[in-house]
């Protein structure tokens, strides 16, 4: 199994972390990746004057709390959202 990794340098915030994957869940990380950064500029918008530690402690609360949440229309969005594109990029293929 652990020769089925791939190493993948992810960057969280300011701070560049190696890490090793399946091939195949690259791009979920990636993916993650980008809302989590994404978040973390949101809050630095909205809460100047905090260090980065405090924006990642931010999201990760944020990103915990969406993944918990029963009936989340914000999250129920971003899930039809993905399905949709998932869904045009193989009607694209076939």
């Amino acid at each position: 199994m652990q020769e089925d990794l791939i190493p993948v340098n992810i960057v969280i915030g300011d701070r560049t972390y190696r890490i090793r994957t399946l091939a195949k869940d690259e791009g979920v990380i990636r993916s993650t990746l980008k809302t989590i950064n994404d978040k973390i500029i949101e809050f630095k918008t909205q809460f100047a004057g905090k260090d980065m530690q405090d924006y990642i402690a931010m999201v990760m609360i944020w990103y915990a709390t969406q993944l918990n949440a029963d009936n989340n229309p914000l999250l129920e969005k971003e899930m039809k959202d993905a399905l949709e594109k998932i869904e045009e990029q193989l009607d694209k293929a076939l």
